[in-house]
């Protein structure tokens, strides 16, 4: 049920939490490693939870068609919603985003419009036409949003055998960490850390953990385009200090490297912005972070990765992107 007492359609999936023997091979000190699949739902990435809860509920206050600015992940998402819930979208998609990412949105029967230089200036153009009748702007900033990712952790209580020692979720607007945190409240697991991953170059979160306050990117420079925000949502630097956040950020190469690991390990392709989490255990940042105490359950309870997702990635990406870094591709060799 919604707040309002209105029946909702859920439109994302209970996805599965699978507990990796390759990953809790590689992290020894650690009891087992457990990956939240929301590369399984069906837009590819855990933003159907929010933006799916969202579209519904500006249906049900009668907007009649939606638009949203998106580089990849989060539009395609609304696109999908779009299309279950029986309204038509309009996605304003960035000049500088992956070719791919408007082709998989316009396959779902969505109106593509690839206009302005960068995010923000999509942002502008689609906040524009959500000023004519009967159209409404889907935000990412809407407490929804937050809402409907907070979902993820209402279904880690149900799956993991026990309270986890650790959760990692990558942060690029900090809607899904947002999300990951009214869940932990709500559950009663605030005391459990949750590391924030970024990259270098779309580390907004991490320059604002150290400043202490709101840092603004003059401009994206990492590969990691699902990272790729300016800036977090106020209201993530709001309450965090209310619960144990490790802000942690990565190098593009790490995240790629780890992109392709995983791929050879789980079978599974991923955007670099998921590789940052990933990264934490092919790179060893959660054995470090366990040998300076700040996750003195590691070897006791579980960890769990929130392996986000993206379809903005493919093999011949990948290969791309291994090239840039010098990473080898693939990761092993028969």
């Amino acid at each position: 049920m919604s707040s309002n007492g209105k029946t909702e359609h859920q439109l994302h999936t209970v996805t599965p939490l699978i507990r990796s023997m390759v990953l809790s091979n590689l992290l020894t000190d650690c009891k087992s490693v457990y990956l939240k699949m929301e590369n399984c739902q069906a837009p590819g990435s855990f933003k159907i939870r929010g933006f799916g809860r969202l579209c519904q509920k500006l249906k049900e206050e009668g907007c009649q068609h939606l638009v949203v600015a998106s580089s990849g992940n989060t539009g395609l998402a609304v696109a999908c919603a779009s299309q279950a819930i029986g309204i038509p979208c309009t996605v304003f998609v960035p000049e500088n985003s992956p070719p791919v990412s408007a082709e998989r949105i316009r396959q779902t029967g969505a109106k593509v419009v690839t206009k302005g230089a960068d995010f923000r200036a999509s942002v502008d153009l689609a906040e524009q036409e959500a000023k004519k009748p009967g159209v409404s702007y889907v935000s990412p900033m809407d407490p929804e949003v937050w809402e409907g990712h907070s979902t993820v952790v209402d279904e880690l209580v149900t799956q993991l055998p026990e309270k986890p020692s650790v959760i990692v979720a990558a942060v690029g607007d900090g809607g899904l960490l947002t999300g990951v945190l009214k869940g932990l409240e709500r559950v009663g697991w605030k005391d459990v850390p949750v590391i924030a991953m970024e990259t270098i170059g779309a580390d907004c979160f991490n320059l604002s953990v150290k400043a202490k306050k709101m840092v603004v990117l003059d401009k994206i420079t990492s590969i990691a385009t699902g990272l790729g925000n300016s800036a977090v949502n106020p209201h993530l630097l709001e309450i965090m200090p209310q619960f144990n956040i490790i802000s942690e950020v990565v190098t593009d190469a790490e995240a790629v490297t780890s992109c392709i690991k995983f791929a050879d390990d789980e079978y599974t392709i991923v955007e670099p912005s998921c590789g940052a989490s990933l990264a934490t255990v092919y790179c060893g940042l959660l054995t470090k972070l366990h040998a300076e105490g700040k996750l003195p359950h590691l070897k006791s309870r579980p960890a769990v990765i929130i392996v986000c997702g993206g379809r903005s990635v493919s093999l011949s990406l990948l290969q791309e992107w291994a090239k840039q870094f010098n990473v080898s591709f693939p990761a092993t060799q028969e």
